[in-house]
């Protein structure tokens, strides 16, 4: 009796994509039409551009329960405009009876992680170029257009191209002052930011470590790095993570299947000594601009901003804590912090750490993508330059294209707030590090 056919070793990606469309097999290059698990998006890319196209194909939503929506780009309303959008979001989900509405309680990406709605082996689906993030929980999640999402809340399919995969290893204990948010801006430098239509996957005894929340900023600014996802195999931390926001895998020896295989085909495989990075500064005006922070050491600003999905989490209000405690903000720089969430607004009352950030002179903002996708309050004028948490720093992006953005760390930014200039986050940190 002839025995089952072996299948060669797969990265996660390929098993996710076998999964959705329903496949013994699926692996790089292939088109495959494939079920989607969670369809997500946001009140800019969301209802206002679906309503009309789902009208004029007499459709309505395959399945309200496995839709997401939140409210973050244009929350608060500050004019006529977006409070039209805003109430056409709401009468919108309120009609179509949407299973998860979030209005005005955070980022939708960081919701997606708060909230445990995300889970190993899913087929995510965003109206948002940094829907990538959802993939640190071991699911492949990727951004589409207004038009494909519009197709998707309507079917629950979608065709897709198998990405190849690049996969990164980093090996070594971050050093004092150095974090996820520097890993990755010291891989748009080195990998670019044209890797289309690849997923890039994280790993190594370094990502092993990693919290949750660091784990998420890699795999949100595999965007950056112009990939069509970005992953990480599920472990202990995230099942940890899934149970304590109430969202516990049923079986999670069955979930860690969800890994590339040990004989997996790379396009390539790139290795890196997390010891030996330090903390890392965006020149303006691209993240692939990355220098060590010695090189860009001395610029004086007039904004930091500690916000967005990738840089206001609970933990990144921590780091600048750390770095803000018993210190002042210097004259005629403005240190605006705006939480991802409204949980991780009240965690941080709740531990004093927004005691802390106010003391130090820091403006408490609403949580929201607000200045970091140039909405809202936060922008900036000619001329003036902002140390930002964001993942982006286009010209024009934060506001005036005559404009400076650089990007950095949570430490990176709240150093330079108390500096008034872009210093090394460590020498803030002393002893501190000791107690954190």
């Amino acid at each position: 009796m002839a025995g089952a056919i072996a299948i060669k070793g797969r990265t996660l990606v390929e098993k996710i994509a076998a999964k959705a469309s329903g496949r013994a097999d699926a692996r790089a290059g292939d088109l495959v039409t494939a079920d989607v698990d969670l369809c997500f998006a946001h009140d800019s890319s969301g209802p206002r551009r679906w309503a009309p196209m789902l009208a004029d194909l007499g459709r309505g939503l395959w399945d309200p329960s496995k839709i997401v929506i939140t409210s973050d780009h244009y929350v608060p309303a500050v004019d006529a405009e977006s409070a039209a959008i805003l109430s056409l979001t709401r009468q919108f989900a309120a009609d179509h009876k949407i299973g998860h509405f979030y209005d005005m309680e955070g980022i939708g990406h960081m919701l997606l992680a708060e909230r445990g709605l995300i889970r190993p082996g899913m087929l995510v689906a965003g109206g948002d170029s940094h829907t990538p993030m959802a993939g640190a929980f071991g699911a492949y999640a990727a951004g589409y257009g207004a038009t494909d999402m519009a197709a998707i809340a309507a079917t629950g399919r979608t065709w897709l191209q198998v990405p190849a995969t690049i996969r990164i290893e980093w090996r070594s204990n971050l050093g004092h002052g150095v974090t996820a948010k520097d890993m990755m801006l010291f891989l748009c430098r080195e990998l670019g930011m044209d890797n289309a239509f690849r997923a890039v996957e994280f790993a190594g005894p370094t990502v092993e470590a990693m919290s949750m929340p660091e784990r998420l900023v890699l795999t949100n600014m595999a965007a950056e790095l112009g990939a069509e996802t970005g992953v990480i195999a599920p472990d202990g931390v995230t099942f940890s993570w899934l149970r304590n926001a109430g969202a516990a895998v049923a079986d999670e020896a069955e979930a860690r299947a969800w890994a590339s295989d040990p004989d997996a085909t790379y396009e390539a495989i790139h290795r890196f000594d997390a010891g030996a990075l330090e903390p890392m500064i965006a020149l303006p005006h691209s993240p692939a601009n990355s220098v060590p922070v010695g090189e860009a050491q001395g610029r004086a600003i007039n904004q930091a901003y500690i916000g967005a999905c990738v840089g206001a989490k609970l933990e990144d209000l921590h780091m600048a804590a750390r770095v803000l405690a018993d210190q002042r903000i210097a004259s005629g720089v403005r240190l605006l912090v705006a939480p991802a969430s409204s949980r991780v607004t009240q965690a941080a009352a709740e531990d004093g750490t927004l005691a802390t950030l106010m003391a130090a002179g820091a403006t408490l903002m609403p949580s929201g993508c607000g200045a970091c996708a140039g909405m809202g309050a936060g922008l900036l004028a000619d001329g003036e330059v902002c140390i930002s948490t964001t993942n982006r720093n286009f010209k024009g992006r934060m506001g005036h294209a005559g404009a400076e953005v650089y990007l950095g760390s949570p430490y990176s930014v709240a150093a330079a707030a108390v500096a008034g200039r872009i210093v090394d986050p460590r020498g803030y940190l002393g002893q501190r590090r000791a107690a954190a």
